[in-house]
């Protein structure tokens, strides 16, 4: 007897060997700086970073990375990065405010002024972990690596 497999199953499982594949390639350090870099001048109240809020940046930072991987595609066959990340500006939206919200419920930031450099600050982040994503998922493509 054969077992029947859905195309959505199939998908699904490229879609994961893929991301795999992808975060091969990041490496644990470069993340923890770069989220210490981003947002350790808004928790100047806390003698460090506390490690709740490290690890909420990396998992959204993870997920801005394979988004940008994912659409990386686009970017191979020719098209510009700009108009590839309007194709996908509702997804990055949403990892911006959660990140935003994520960060100001563990900041206690109300001030209007901080609140808006913080946001700021989350667009950079996210975008430069979507344009990492982006390029290197391009460079796979280009040599073949899917």
């Amino acid at each position: 007897m054969t077992v029947i497999t859905s195309l959505a199953e199939k998908r699904q499982e490229k879609q994961l060997r893929y991301e795999r594949n992808m975060l091969r390639e990041l490496s644990l350090e470069k993340l923890r700086t770069k989220a210490l870099e981003y947002f350790v001048p808004f928790y100047t109240a806390y003698r460090m970073f506390p490690s709740v809020v490290e690890e909420g940046c990396i998992d959204l930072a993870i997920e801005a990375y394979l988004l940008g991987a994912r659409y990386s595609r686009f970017g191979y066959y020719g098209e510009p990065a700009a108009s590839v990340r309007c194709r996908c500006a509702q997804e990055e939206k949403y990892l911006i405010d959660t990140l935003f919200d994520f960060l100001c419920f563990w900041g206690n930031i109300d001030n209007d002024f901080l609140s808006q450099s913080l946001y700021d600050a989350c667009e950079q982040y996210i975008g430069n972990w979507w344009t990492e994503g982006f390029e290197r998922g391009k460079k796979r493509r280009r040599l073949k690596l899917r």
